[in-house]
């Protein structure tokens, strides 16, 4: 019989990973701290839990995907966390993307009380999620990693134990920093193709299949000519998550100058109120500075 899962967290990516253990036959029991997100999953077959405590006295395998390090520690560690539910034996998965210090100190806890814990943190965006394609990246003990495989795979595509507690949260930034410098390069390369008076669809056309493509080119890349901004990651999560790299890398004393500058331009943006349009509205901080129009319409 397959285990128990709980699922805390249902975001931009909570949702679909939720909706995925579902349809690969898992009971899934789901919390989320605006309640009425947890309808369409119970429509689909989930309970709806009470509390994370609830969720995870109910579950074998409890998965956090919330915002940031203090709303992970309020759920796992919190008045009605995590800790005051499960069982000796349990296990935890934080798809969060975290302070790796936070998730070690995270884990130290719930360890104490013989509960274990992966840090498992994602990429893929919105439609990674919805199609069960993430990539998973994964911090903890092999014997847990294998325990949670079949959930792993459920929700996931590349699912990598990458090494011990908090290495899963160390790659998550690697990838994090990759994300937002393809960005960048994307927009900056979109403005030049508009000064420059070609045809942004041929344009995109011409270099996504060779060795400037990427993800992001191919997935954002397209949204930029058209003007959407719909969110596969908000600003604000990038944002966030860019934060993390900054302090991290103050940590380790490694220089970050592209990541930095990131950082101060989805800052304009914030201020200007766009931090819910998608990460690569950066665009928009490169038209501001040069008055140029991103626009294939």
């Amino acid at each position: 019989m397959s285990e128990r899962i709980g699922f805390i967290g249902l975001g931009i990516m909570g949702r679909g990973m939720a909706n995925n253990l579902l349809k690969a036959g898992f009971a899934v029991r789901v919390w989320n701290r605006t309640a009425s997100r947890m309808d369409s999953l119970v429509e689909a077959g989930a309970v709806a839990g009470t509390s994370p405590a609830d969720v995870a006295a109910n579950s074998d395998i409890s998965i956090t995907c919330v915002s940031d390090t203090p709303d992970v520690e309020n759920v796992i560690l919190g008045e009605d966390g995590v800790i005051h539910g499960a069982k000796e034996g349990a296990l935890v998965i934080d798809c969060s993307t975290i302070s790796p210090q936070a998730t070690v100190a995270i884990a130290d806890k719930l360890n104490a009380k013989g509960i274990k814990m992966l840090d498992a943190p994602i990429s893929g965006g919105s439609e990674g999620a919805a199609k069960g394609t993430l990539s998973i990246m994964i911090g903890g003990d092999a014997a847990d990693v294998e325990r949670a495989m079949p959930a792993f795979q459920a929700m996931g595509k590349i699912i990598t134990h990458v090494g011990g507690q908090g290495a899963g949260q160390t790659v998550k930034l690697v990838n994090q920093i990759l994300v937002v410098g393809n960005c960048l390069a994307m927009c900056e390369a979109l403005v030049f193709a508009q000064a420059g008076g070609v045809d942004l669809q041929k344009c995109l056309d011409a270099v996504t299949g060779g060795a400037a493509g990427s993800w992001m080119l191919s997935n954002r890349g397209p949204q930029i000519i058209q003007r959407d901004w719909r969110p596969g990651f908000t600003i604000d999560l990038q944002q966030k998550d860019v934060r993390l790299v900054m302090s991290e890398a103050d940590a380790l004393g490694v220089p970050v100058m592209m990541s930095s500058q990131i950082f101060n331009l989805y800052r304009t943006l914030q201020e200007k109120g766009l931090g819910g349009e998608g990460n690569h509205a950066l665009v928009k901080a490169l038209e501001n500075l040069s008055g140029i129009t991103v626009d294939a319409r």
